[in-house]
């Protein structure tokens, strides 16, 4: 990878796409019992996911993009 650092970009939507899927993976286990009435359902753990799934995926435009616009400047 010719990239020095990560863009901005893939830190913002990367960051809180893994903690949602941390968070979403620890409530479908069961740990947000004691926490709040509506964690206590599935769903809330689902809904997590998929957006930690969304968010991460996201995250990786900017990265591609990015490694598009190094390979173009050694290139040129």
């Amino acid at each position: 990878m010719g990239l020095k650092r990560l863009p901005a970009g893939a830190w913002l939507m990367g960051v809180p796409g893994l903690a949602c899927l941390i968070a979403g993976l620890l409530l479908l286990a069961g740990f947000g019992e004691g926490l709040h009435p509506l964690l206590q359902e599935s769903g809330a753990g689902l809904v997590l996911v998929v957006s930690g799934v969304a968010l991460v995926g996201s995250a990786a435009f900017p990265l591609v993009l990015a490694e598009l616009a190094a390979k173009d400047g050694q290139e040129g």
